[in-house]
C-alpha cells in the first residue's frame, strides 16, 4: 500500500531534517495528517515511540480530533490500538502514543522519559515552558535521531510567532515563501535563545553546546487538495469569518490582531427606520451587568448594558440599548423586561431575558434570584464560554456580512462608536450586552418564515 504526503509543503514538512520544524500557519494545511505520517517511517524500529501532545484530553478525543484520524490511518498498516491508552503499536512493537498538557505542572509528567519523536498539534495553545521542557525529554535508544514536530495556526501574540519571525514578513504578517523550508540553527542559554545561518557559527559562538536546526513551513487550504475535493464548501466556511479570524485561517498572516475597526467596523451596519415583524421573530434583552458603580471624580468603571434585539428573516436587528452606571438595577430589569413582554406579546413575538452569570454557588443564587423577578417569563443566565472576542465572533461575522441592522434612535451613534472602538475603547459593556443577545438568539430562533413591516 502506498501511503505518502500531498506534492507541496505536506510534502516539504515530512522531508525536512531539522531538529525541529513547525508546518502549517492556516487551516486546512493537512496539518494533521502531516503528524499522524510523519512516525510511519520508523514503525518498523521495535524500539522506536512518538507521542503526539495536544493541549487538553477533549481536543485529542474530540470528534474528527487526532485520535479519531488515526483511527482512519494505522489501521492500513497494521497498527492495534488500545483506545483506553490512547495508544497504538504496530507489528514490529513500535508504538505511537497520544497525550495532553492541560497545565503547565503536567509537563512534569514526563520527568525522565525517552521520546524519540515529539509531535505538537496546535502549538501556539502550548506554553514556551511546556515546550521546551519537553524538548529535554527528545531523547532516543533505538537509533532514530531525536527530532520534534510541530503544527500551528497563526497568533499574533503568542511565543510561536516571535519564535518564528525570520520566515515571517513583519509588516505583512504573511510568510515569506522563500524562506519555506529554510534551516536556521539555535543555542538555547537558558531562556536566550541565539539564532544563526548555519551549524558551523552557532558552533563556533557556543563550541560546548550542540545547537539545533529549526524551519518553519507554510502551508493552507490550496495546499490541501484531497480536502477541498472532499469538502469544497470548507473554503466558503473559512471566508465567512470574521476579519481577522479569517486572515489568520484562510492566509496564515501572523500579525493581525483585534484592533479597532477590525472586530467591528461602523460602516458594516445598515441603519433603518423599522424593523420587520413576522413569524420567525425572536427577541432577546441581555443583561451585561457591572460589579461596580461610579464613586468618585476619575471612576471609569463598566456600565451595566441592557441590549435587546431582535432576529426575523435572517437579520438581527438592534433594537434598543440601555445602560446604567449603578450597583443596584433591579427595578430596571423588571420594568424594562415588562415594558418588553407586553409589547412583544401584542406583535406576537417570543421573548426572551438572558443575562451572563458566574460559575459556583454564588452565580447560581443571583441567577436564582434574578429570574425569580420575572415569573412566568424565559429568563435566565447563561454561562460564558471563551474570552469577550471568542463571544463575539459570530456577531462581527454576521455584521461583516451585512446582516446585522440597527434601528435609528438616540443611542444609535453611541452603540456605533462603542462597537468599532473594539477592542481598544475603554469599555466592552455594549459589546458584550450585543454579542450576549445575538448568541442568544442564534440557538432559539426558528427558521425564517415570511415578514411584514410593523
Amino acid at each position: 500500500m502506498n501511503i505518502r504526503p500531498q506534492p507541496g509543503p505536506q510534502e516539504t514538512f515530512l522531508g525536512t531534517s531539522a531538529d525541529i520544524a513547525i508546518y502549517g500557519g492556516a487551516a486546512g494545511g493537512g496539518k494533521t495528517w502531516a503528524l499522524l505520517l510523519e512516525p510511519l517511517r520508523h514503525i518498523g524500529n521495535p524500539r522506536f515511540g512518538a507521542v503526539i501532545f495536544r493541549r487538553t484530553y477533549r481536543q485529542v478525543t474530540q470528534e474528527g480530533g487526532m485520535w479519531d484520524e488515526s483511527t482512519n490511518l494505522y489501521p492500513l498498516v497494521r497498527g492495534v490500538d488500545k483506545e483506553s491508552t490512547l495508544e497504538w503499536t504496530f507489528p514490529k512493537g513500535s508504538r505511537v502514543r497520544f497525550a495532553h498538557l492541560q497545565h503547565n505542572k503536567n509537563r512534569y509528567d514526563w520527568q525522565g522519559a525517552q521520546i524519540p519523536l515529539i509531535e505538537f498539534d496546535e502549538l501556539t495553545h502550548f506554553s514556551s515552558t511546556q515546550f521546551w521542557y519537553l524538548i529535554s525529554r527528545n531523547r532516543s535508544m533505538c537509533g532514530v535521531k531525536p527530532y520534534t514536530r510541530a503544527t500551528t495556526n497563526p497568533d499574533a501574540d503568542s511565543w510561536v510567532a516571535g519564535f518564528i519571525k525570520w520566515w515571517i514578513d513583519q509588516e505583512t504578517g504573511l510568510p515569506i515563501m522563500d524562506r519555506s523550508g529554510v534551516l536556521r540553527w539555535l543555542v538555547r542559554v537558558g531562556q536566550d535563545i541565539h539564532w544563526f545561518g548555519s551549524r558551523r557559527e552557532a558552533r563556533r559562538a557556543f563550541p560546548r553546546i550542540l545547537p539545533k536546526s529549526v524551519t518553519f513551513i507554510p502551508a493552507n487550504l490550496t495546499d490541501n487538495p484531497a480536502l477541498l475535493s472532499a469538502d469544497p464548501s470548507y473554503l466558503a466556511t473559512l471566508m465567512s469569518l470574521p476579519l481577522v479570524e479569517r486572515e489568520r485561517l484562510l492566509n496564515g498572516n501572523w500579525r493581525i490582531r483585534p484592533s479597532a475597526g477590525k472586530v467591528f467596523n461602523r460602516a458594516w451596519f445598515e441603519v433603518v427606520e423599522a424593523v420587520p415583524v413576522g413569524p420567525d421573530a425572536v427577541e432577546c434583552r441581555f443583561w451585561d451587568f457591572a460589579a461596580t458603580e461610579k464613586k468618585t471624580q476619575g471612576d471609569d468603571p463598566d456600565f451595566t448594558a441592557a441590549v435587546l434585539m431582535r432576529y426575523v428573516g435572517g437579520v438581527w436587528y438592534v433594537l434598543d440599548v440601555q445602560t446604567f452606571r449603578k450597583t443596584n438595577t433591579d427595578p430596571e430589569f423588571v420594568n424594562l423586561s415588562r415594558q418588553d413582554q407586553q409589547r412583544t406579546r401584542r406583535q406576537g413575538i417570543t421573548y426572551l431575558v438572558r443575562w451572563e452569570t458566574e460559575g459556583g454557588s454564588s452565580g447560581k443564587k443571583e441567577s436564582r434570584r434574578l429570574a425569580g423577578l420575572l415569573p412566568g417569563m424565559d429568563a435566565r443566565g447563561v454561562r460564558p464560554r471563551g474570552d469577550k472576542i471568542q463571544r463575539a465572533r459570530g456577531l462581527s461575522a454576521q455584521s461583516e456580512a451585512g446582516n446585522v441592522k440597527l434601528l435609528e434612535a438616540l443611542w444609535t451613534e453611541q452603540w456605533l462608536d462603542h462597537m468599532h472602538a473594539v477592542p481598544d475603547g475603554a469599555h466592552d459593556d455594549i459589546m458584550d450586552g450585543s454579542s450576549g443577545a445575538f448568541n442568544a438568539l442564534r440557538s432559539q430562533y426558528k427558521k425564517p418564515g415570511a415578514s411584514q413591516y410593523a
